[in-house]
């Protein structure tokens, strides 16, 4: 399957969807909510303020992947490094 310009575009509203989804999250549990429900608009799931972590690093991942999906549609290329290279 051809990646095109409307499939990227897709990829990053879907995307932008899910980092707000994740930033709201931790943002009310960081202040004090103790059970919220995630609605990334794909799945729904109710998270306790013990995930905190793993909602930090599902963040951290989906701006990346924002990252990477903005690049390739500027053109750029994109460098994937292997862990232990």
């Amino acid at each position: 399957m051809p990646i095109d310009v409307a499939w990227i575009e897709e990829r990053i509203t879907v995307t932008k969807t899910m980092i707000l989804a994740y930033e709201a999250a931790i943002l009310a549990l960081s202040n004090g909510v103790a059970q919220y429900s995630l609605d990334t608009g794909q799945s729904r799931q109710s998270v306790t303020k013990h995930q905190l972590g793993s909602l930090r690093l599902q963040l951290t991942d989906l701006e990346n992947r924002l990252q990477t999906l903005q690049n390739q549609l500027a053109g750029a290329g994109t460098v994937y490094v292997r862990p232990g290279f």
